[in-house]
């Protein structure tokens, strides 16, 4: 059995900017949500049979208490932020589990919804799909948990990671700790860039490791006095970015993995669909049923 485990918010969001604009008569923007559907369902159409989906029920999260400046979605369009709630109700209508996070964010759904999902054995793999480096933390060297960046069709697998960061997985978050993440807010320690953090990571794993006299260090780096003061001088906010870049594994996503085994649209499907102009979602999504 496979399991797919998707970043719903991240679907809305790449949607928002690829697919075409539809306005309902009611005067609500649904043309991202509409597509993130057709997605869906081009999965099954695929051949996924065991879907999970997380959402951004809420843009805040934990991680807002721990630092000030962290993503607070203040700076999304409203066209987005007005399709969060409209893509959670359609998906789930639809036959999809949803994981709808409020304390949380989808990536820690994803993560918990991971490792909970290979504690089954019947699960024989897990793909996540989403593009975020963040989730790279989660693969495993036995490749029962991978990544998929569904947009270039690109799979990414534990060695995948190593290849691509200069990291382990488990050396992401302190990768991200040292460097930053823009994306979400944090900017890391001044001077420490992808390169020197990779380098020095690739030696010694995790920031606490990390000699604080540079001449004991066993890799090379550009600057590496000036990196050393800095970290020595922040530690504590490197460990704290780090804290904020590591995804939670006890997130609420779903009980049995049988609860993710796509059984077709519920009742109230073809009423909501219908309000978003998708009649053609419709006959897709009841013919994939009568084959069930």
């Amino acid at each position: 059995m496979k399991v797919h485990l998707v970043d719903g918010t991240y679907e809305l969001f790449r949607h928002y900017f690829g697919a075409p604009s539809h306005i309902t008569a009611e005067g609500h923007e649904v043309g991202a949500t509409r597509a993130v559907l057709a997605s869906m369902l081009s999965l099954l159409e695929q051949g996924a049979t065991h879907i999970g989906i997380a959402t951004d029920h809420t843009i805040t999260s934990f991680r807002n208490e721990l630092y000030e400046g962290y993503k607070d979605g203040s700076d999304i369009d409203p066209d987005i932020a007005g399709q969060f709630h409209i893509l959670e109700d359609l998906l789930e209508a639809a036959g999809f589990i949803i994981f709808p996070m409020v304390k949380y964010e989808a990536d820690d759904a994803l993560a918990s919804g991971a490792k909970r999902s290979t504690m089954d054995e019947r699960v024989d793999q897990v793909v996540i799909c989403t593009p975020d480096k963040d989730l790279g933390q989660c693969l495993t060297p036995d490749q029962r948990i991978v990544q998929y960046d569904r947009r270039k069709k690109q799979l990414m697998n534990y060695e995948g990671v190593i290849e691509k960061f200069g990291v382990p997985p488990e050396s992401i978050p302190d990768y991200l700790g040292l460097m930053g993440d823009t994306a979400d807010g944090f900017p890391g320690l001044q001077g420490w860039g992808a390169k020197s953090a990779s380098s020095v990571l690739a030696a010694y794993n995790h920031i606490e490791q990390i000699p604080d006299n540079p001449e004991e260090w066993e890799v090379t780096v550009r600057g590496a006095k000036k990196l050393s003061t800095t970290l020595n001088d922040n530690r504590d906010l490197a460990f704290l970015f780090r804290k904020i870049a590591t995804v939670i594994y006890d997130a609420p996503t779903f009980g049995s993995i049988d609860e993710l085994h796509w059984e077709g649209p519920g009742s109230d499907f073809v009423e909501i669909a219908e309000k978003l102009d998708a009649s053609r979602l419709i006959e897709r999504a009841e013919r994939l049923a009568e084959n069930l």
